[in-house]
């Protein structure tokens, strides 16, 4: 039996329900989602708290999430790749558990970045695993589909994050949000060790030995559509972790919402979970690069034109919401397909794709993200500018992927 013969038989013969399977790995992934958005009302209780002086320095409890998230990754890949994706899995969630207790009773604000640090470590396997399955069980448009509806529900947990947080700290301090990322991590893990079926083809399972792991990386690095696609993604991540970093300033010091935060930022959020699901309905119709692609562009024009407004007028919120919800609109359709694509050729060896790509994503996005927060200066510019540039800087990965031709529906020459 060929390959593809094998992972067309896996997708039949999931020992769950398909929408199951589905909720499974978007709830694994929505940990991530979680432990990032979650955490964006008790920005400045933390800092008054934990003695923070510089406004700027409070997005460094996204940041050190998100590096250790990205970090971590590298490690989870092989170790799937040749023990499976159950055990690896949930160890991360012990660890993610463990840290987020920790976080809890962080008596400084640099014992509280560790541990956040670490908890990223953590949610790490959700995210190299959660991929990994889908590929070991999809492939081509089919797997975009399933990616999309994935992201879909993982992007209805910034709808709901902030409010939840918002929630907690209307009855207990910040240091009850970490505890109820505990609990629902704790929750989730239950839910995979009883119903998660191990997706990784026996005859897949690679080694755990340096030169195969150099080995494997090296594929993923020496594929030129998967690293440009890779590339591309690790931007448009970029601009979205920019955006998280300083969503708080921007809705709180610059426009002035007050306790309507939670409620403007899951308005925009379900801009993304609604193009998310359109993403799901079209990609099969339409194709992967064809919906991303043309996504992009539209992405970059408006990135654009959001720059040139926030330059000649004191941009109010409803221009900015509408820009910035107008960016999403689009957004759906290049983090699902972007990863699809990247993921594609390198189905061998999923989970140290899945670890090597999502590393450059989010740890590299991260980076983007942590430069475009910092570059907050009282307006939206910042915010403007980074989105203009790291969708230019993806633009050119695409075309350095295809030679130069876009919208078309297979690969070019590798």
């Amino acid at each position: 039996m060929d390959k593809q013969a094998v992972a067309q038989q896996s997708a039949t013969s999931l020992p769950i329900p398909r929408w199951e399977f589905i909720a499974l790995c978007a709830a694994l992934m929505a940990l991530n989602s979680l432990a990032i958005d979650i955490m964006l009302p008790a920005l400045q209780q933390i800092g008054a708290s934990l003695g923070v002086e510089n406004e700027n320095h409070r997005q460094y409890v996204i940041t050190a999430y998100i590096l250790g998230f990205g970090a971590g990754q590298l490690f989870f890949g092989p170790i799937s790749d040749r023990f499976g994706r159950r055990s690896p899995l949930v160890s991360g969630l012990v660890f993610y558990i463990a840290a987020a207790a920790a976080a809890a009773v962080a008596p400084s604000f640099t014992t509280l970045l560790v541990c956040r640090a670490a908890q990223g470590i953590g949610a790490a396997a959700t995210r190299v695993i959660a991929v990994s399955i889908v590929r070991d069980t999809f492939e081509g448009r089919r797997m975009a589909e399933v990616m999309s509806l994935i992201f879909m529900v993982f992007m209805a947990v910034p709808v709901v994050a902030p409010s939840i947080g918002q929630f907690i700290m209307l009855f207990a301090t910040w240091h009850w949000i970490f505890i109820g990322m505990a609990i629902g991590a704790l929750i989730v893990s239950a839910w995979a060790l009883t119903r998660l079926p191990e997706t990784l083809h026996p005859e897949y399972r690679r080694p755990l030995t340096f030169s195969a792991i150099v080995g494997g990386f090296r594929i993923v690095l020496t594929n030129r559509i998967a690293l440009c696609y890779a590339f591309a993604s690790t931007c448009i991540v970029g601009a979205m972790f920019g955006f998280v970093n300083s969503a708080q300033q921007i809705y709180l010091d610059v426009f002035h919402v007050g306790e309507m935060f939670p409620v403007i930022f899951a308005g925009v959020a379900g801009v993304l979970a609604l193009s998310n699901f359109l993403n799901s309905r079209l990609v099969g119709r339409i194709g992967m690069r064809r919906m991303s692609q043309g996504a992009l562009l539209l992405f970059l024009t408006i990135s654009l034109a959001w720059l040139i407004v926030s330059l000649e007028i004191t941009m109010p919120l409803w221009l900015f919401v509408t820009f910035f919800a107008g960016a999403m609109l689009p957004f759906g359709a290049l983090g699902a397909n972007f990863n699809a694509l990247a993921m594609e050729p390198l189905g061998q060896l999923a989970g140290t794709a899945s670890s090597m790509l999502g590393f450059m994503q989010t740890f590299l996005g991260g980076v983007l993200g942590m430069l475009i927060g910092q570059a907050f200066n009282g307006t939206v510019t910042p915010l403007a500018a980074g989105f203009c540039a790291v969708s230019v800087a993806a633009l050119l990965m695409i075309l350095i992927a295809e030679r130069g031709r876009l919208f078309q529906p297979h690969n070019p020459p590798v």
